[in-house]
């Protein structure tokens, strides 16, 4: 009986409003799918390149050689699961690259340096809509007089 080597895998998440995006990487060639198609081909544009920023910050640094990248996405709009999506590939980048210590921590930093948001969940919520009014802050006047 053969010994099989453990395939090193980690999963990911990354939220926005109510967008959530689950990201699971593991050894492989190097593609990266959102929703089952490449995240080259997604739309619109400014979504795109969004999502991909902490792909170009560690390819920069060297830490993108042959992973594969699987990202789910569930709710919110476009911009919210862009930001959801961009979340989960940075956080499971910085698990992937780091090791047997857990996280890399030059990685880390350069994420933290260029947009804290790539690593930390964004907690602004809508405010809900309140009596009296047309919306959360609008409200109908009064008069006294």
């Amino acid at each position: 009986m053969m010994a099989r080597k453990k395939q090193k895998s980690v999963q990911s998440s990354g939220k926005r409003k109510t967008a959530v995006a689950r990201a699971s990487l593991k050894a492989g060639k190097g593609r990266v799918r959102v929703n089952s198609s490449p995240i080259e081909i997604l739309q619109p544009s400014l979504a795109r390149r969004k999502s991909m920023e902490p792909l170009i910050i560690a390819d920069a640094m060297n830490r993108l050689s042959k992973v594969d990248i699987n990202v789910t996405t569930l709710g919110g709009g476009i911009m919210g699961q862009t930001d959801a999506i961009r979340t989960a590939i940075a956080r499971g980048l910085v698990l992937y690259n780091g090791g047997a210590e857990g996280i890399d921590e030059e990685l880390r930093e350069e994420y933290l340096r260029f947009d804290r948001s790539l690593l930390v969940n964004d907690p602004r919520r809508k405010e809900a809509k309140h009596q009296l009014g047309r919306g959360a802050r609008r409200k109908k006047q009064k008069s006294y007089r």
